[in-house]
């Protein structure tokens, strides 16, 4: 699996394990972020990895600044793109079996390595369950085309 992963200056240091531990796995990893801890602005890197899972460049994708709010939100603002803004494991695997999510994001001055990692792992490994969570997602598709 191709994964997309990016980052603003507060997410270097733990996008830079996660991507390590993705490689060790297995995992293509596509590199959208800065690798510096200067000031760098969370929507470049968020539309960047939001576009390449549109375009199927990359399958999923991991987001990480310094709250994981604002890349969060502001990858949602990609049509078509569903991201889920995570803490622990469980919302995470919930993310994809009921909403599909396509993205996970994560905040490094929120959440420790260990956790970022479980997190990382749940979300891909998680299936989507279709079913009634498919007129949902259906739903969602919609609000997009409102735009």
């Amino acid at each position: 699996m191709k994964i997309g992963i990016g980052n603003d200056h507060a997410g270097t240091q733990l996008k830079n394990v996660i991507k390590e531990h993705l490689i060790t796995k297995g995992y293509e990893v596509v590199d959208f972020g800065v690798n510096t801890e200067e000031p760098a602005d969370y929507p470049k890197p968020a539309k960047e990895v939001g576009e390449a899972i549109l375009r199927g460049e990359v399958e999923k994708g991991i987001l990480i600044c310094g709250t994981g709010i604002g890349i969060s939100i502001a990858a949602n603002k990609v049509p078509g793109i569903r991201a889920a803004l995570c803490a622990e494991s469980y919302s995470a695997r919930m993310a994809v079996e009921h909403t599909d999510a396509h993205i996970v994001a994560m905040g490094a001055r929120i959440i420790g390595v260990e956790v970022a990692v479980d997190i990382v792992d749940t979300f891909l490994n998680a299936k989507f369950l279709g079913g009634k969570y498919q007129c949902r997602i259906d739903m969602v598709t919609e609000l997009d085309k409102s735009k």
